[in-house]
């Protein structure tokens, strides 16, 4: 339960002051991609996700934050643990008593909408609201949020990832091409349905935000986001956004960016590094200030780092030193390390170097380690691709290899897009390869 005290309360460990800010302000704080859950090589995440809910909950009352936008893929699966379940609810219960008087919660593509959506109506009356998954009626994802004398203060259409079911019809024969093209249409219709909901408050100078759970074409990935929209053909550029958004705050690809360089549309990224493929990345939150309908400050704010993610390449000789030189600073937990261990002969005897080094050194420890088999005449440029654990591949990345082992090339397209629609379907299934490969081996027997 909180503990009260003068001013504040505590959940996570953290005393927040409830003081609001008398400017007329309107303050939005942008996050998204939190998948809550997540394990990296089967270990569990639950620290460095406590510590960012304890530092967001922080935040939210330092910065004086009225609304708070969640664009997508809370939960790193459809069937998140409930320790997973506990963080989310232990925040939302937090949360409630700030001077945040507004949470925005939309689902992305590794959400289950039934879970997202089986407390909405309960969180309703706490001024949370969810949209999980694309409603039948597109007036439910235009939330009008009011102030304290019931009048709109900020309208936002809240737009989930969108499945294919929800943005075109199957049609018998067509293209690739055109289902790309039906594809994009969809996405760019949905959106534009709500315009003529929301121009009412547009012209009352009511700030429009919107939100999305897609890759917008140009946009950098990293190697932990799932393929969404069949190989990610349902990119739409920044300008096919409607006018009328004065801010779309997107969800999806893990690392902060605009999009095609307009300031108004883009990804906060996720606040921890979910794969190797993200150490380099500056994590963030985006808050916004809004006079009237102006969007007058966007800021960027930089997210602490409580466990380093960090890498070591190169022979035994080469990586020994790097591990024991290691220097994990102010980071409160013990960094995370993938090693690329380059060796001719001996692997063994390298492994057990290599273990010595970690034993030695307190501050990381082995997470991942990825032989690279050299040849002595090879240059290094020319090493063997290291071998891959079943674990570490995608559903797709099986399904590929299981149709290249068993069909002559370039004959099994259809099969790999019957594949890309299975997947859409079950969002779930990224837990666990053994189903995905069982389906390959049936579908291609």
């Amino acid at each position: 339960m909180p503990t009260h005290n003068s001013g504040g309360f505590c959940i996570f460990g953290l005393l927040h002051t409830t003081e609001k800010d008398s400017s007329g302000m309107i303050r939005v704080l942008h996050t998204a991609d939190w998948h809550l859950g997540q394990r990296l090589a089967n270990h569990e995440r639950l620290e460095e996700h406590r510590a960012f809910l304890t530092w967001l909950c922080q935040t939210i009352c330092d910065q004086k934050i009225d609304l708070l936008l969640i664009a997508g893929d809370i939960f790193d699966t459809g069937f998140p643990s409930n320790a997973a379940l506990k963080l989310y609810y232990d925040f939302l219960r937090e949360i409630k008593d700030t001077c945040c008087r507004d949470l925005v919660i939309i689902g992305g593509n590794h959400d289950s909408v039934s879970t997202l959506n089986a407390p909405a109506e309960l969180l309703r009356h706490y001024k949370v609201h969810v949209v999980g998954g694309a409603p039948a009626n597109c007036q439910d994802q235009v939330i009008v949020l009011t102030d304290d004398d019931d009048q709109p203060k900020a309208v936002v259409c809240a737009v989930p990832f969108l499945r294919d079911k929800d943005v075109r019809l199957s049609v018998p024969g067509e293209t690739s091409e055109e289902r790309e093209a039906r594809l994009k249409q969809g996405i760019c219709d949905h959106y534009n349905q709500l315009v003529p909901l929301v121009q009412h408050f547009k012209q009352q100078g009511i700030p429009v935000l919107a939100t999305g759970h897609l890759f917008a074409a140009g946009g950098s990935g990293s190697d932990s986001e799932k393929e969404i929209h069949v190989g990610n053909l349902g990119q739409i550029c920044g300008d096919q956004f409607p006018q009328e958004f004065d801010y779309v705050a997107l969800g999806h690809l893990h690392r902060p960016q605009i999009v095609n360089k307009m300031p108004h549309i883009r990804y906060s990224g996720s606040p921890i590094p979910l794969s190797f493929s993200e150490i380099t990345d500056k994590k963030q939150v985006v808050i916004l200030e809004f006079e009237g309908a102006e969007l007058s400050s966007i800021k960027e704010l930089p997210i602490p780092c409580w466990r380093q993610l960090v890498r070591f390449k190169g022979t035994i000789d080469e990586v020994f030193p790097k591990i024991l030189a290691f220097d994990n600073g102010d980071t409160a937990l013990p960094a995370w390390a993938e090693v690329q261990l380059q060796y001719e002969h001996n692997l063994h005897d390298h492994t057990a170097r290599l273990h010595e080094a970690f034993a030695l050194q307190d501050q990381v420890q082995l997470l991942m380690h990825r032989p690279l088999r050299t040849i002595d005449s090879q240059s290094l440029d020319q090493q063997v691709a290291p071998e891959q654990d079943l674990a570490d591949l995608k559903p797709k990345d099986v399904f590929l290899k299981r149709c290249e082992e068993a069909m002559e090339q370039d004959t099994y397209q259809d099969l790999v897009s019957a594949f890309d629609e299975l997947l859409e379907l079950m969002p779930q299934s990224e837990d666990t390869l053994a189903p995905v490969t069982a389906a390959a081996d049936k579908a291609l027997l």
